[in-house]
């Protein structure tokens, strides 16, 4: 995800969004709309949020820092720091930690999760250290690593490496199923490959097409759907994960680089570069369509959700502005985290 800062957007790409998308804001009322802005500190390139749903706590990763947000009052409690260049954010509250992948040092670095104090910098043998989630069935913390394609398996009791597991091509996000299987868009190649936890090997690799450049990924656990939002062509491919048909592509906006599935509303949120989050209906497991393109702020490419409030939070920063469109020189100071709320229809 860290070289969707270098993305030029110029104003064409936003006029042709921004009119295809004014239709549908006048003909029904907005499901999502902006509810705050969070100023955090620093400067600096930002990357993966993280909700924890048992502290409440939102993890925002930015520069060499991570902040942390108490989502009950909505304010900025403290942060991870001494870091290199960090991106993917796990949390384990059986043991009162936390991760975080560290590119610049080559690492994922073990946080306690109440004091927010490092514990421990885990070098890793490969490089790019990236998407970083914790799978509940093997109890172990997985790092993909882009430019090694490969994921990296780390021990969170231990806090040492106990495998690798190589991809065959550059991995970025990855879900896991709680059931045996984590699930990892590959971006060079175009596919989803699917890790069984118990072989810590890849047992199925699924094509995307016409999904091309994948990344962002959210599944559907009860009817096994995966949401791929996938750059090159600026759509949402959902696939069958059991098999791995796809079912429909609906387009989205341009630099995609997070999504996320609301099991109670039955909504995605796809959010992009260009300023824009595409929230879609899932209607049945096999139909969906697009209820709102939601305007949000230059730059907010990344996204969690808050599954108890169902709010959802984007990460950005002002961005200079220039005679062809926005460059991606973020301005100083300007960081922040925009809270959007779902309307009571």
């Amino acid at each position: 995800m860290k070289n969707a800062l270098a993305i030029l957007i110029v104003s064409g790409i936003l006029v042709f969004f921004g009119s295809g998308t004014a239709v549908l804001a006048q003909n029904s009322k907005p499901v999502y709309t902006l509810e705050r802005t969070i100023s955090l500190p620093g400067n600096g390139g930002y990357d993966y949020l993280y909700v924890d749903p048992v502290t409440r706590h939102l993890f925002v990763t930015h520069g060499s820092t991570v902040n942390v947000i108490n989502l009950k009052s909505g304010k900025f409690i403290g942060s991870v720091t001494g870091l290199g260049e960090d991106h993917g954010v796990a949390i384990d509250n059986s043991l009162n930690r936390g991760f975080v992948s560290d590119s610049r040092q080559r690492a994922l670095v073990a946080f306690n999760s109440q004091t927010l104090k490092t514990i421990k910098t885990i070098h890793l043998k490969g490089e790019d250290e990236d998407a970083t989630i914790l799978d509940p069935t093997s109890g172990k913390v997985f790092v993909f690593e882009g430019d090694s394609k490969q994921a990296e398996v780390v021990d969170p009791k231990t806090l040492k490496e106990v495998d690798i597991i190589p991809l065959g091509a550059k991995p970025e996000f990855a879900v896991s199923d709680g059931h045996g299987h984590i699930y990892n868009n590959l971006e060079s190649s175009s596919q989803i490959a699917v890790i069984d936890v118990h072989s810590m090997k890849v047992v199925k690799k699924y094509s995307l097409g016409p999904c091309h450049g994948p990344s962002a990924l959210a599944l559907d656990n009860t009817h096994h759907r995966l949401f791929t939002g996938c750059r090159a062509n600026k759509g949402l491919t959902v696939v069958n994960a059991d098999n791995g048909d796809v079912i429909q592509t609906l387009p989205i906006g341009a630099g995609v680089d997070a999504d996320r599935y609301d099991p109670e509303t039955h909504l995605i949120f796809v959010s992009c570069f260009d300023g824009t989050t595409t929230i879609i209906k899932e209607e049945s497991p096999d139909k969906y369509k697009v209820v709102q393109v939601l305007k949000t702020h230059m730059g907010a490419r990344t996204m969690a959700l808050d599954p108890q409030t169902h709010n959802i939070y984007l990460s950005s920063a002002d961005f200079e502005k220039t005679n062809t469109g926005y460059h991606h020189r973020m301005v100083p100071d300007s960081y922040k985290v925009l809270v959007y709320k779902l309307n009571n229809n």
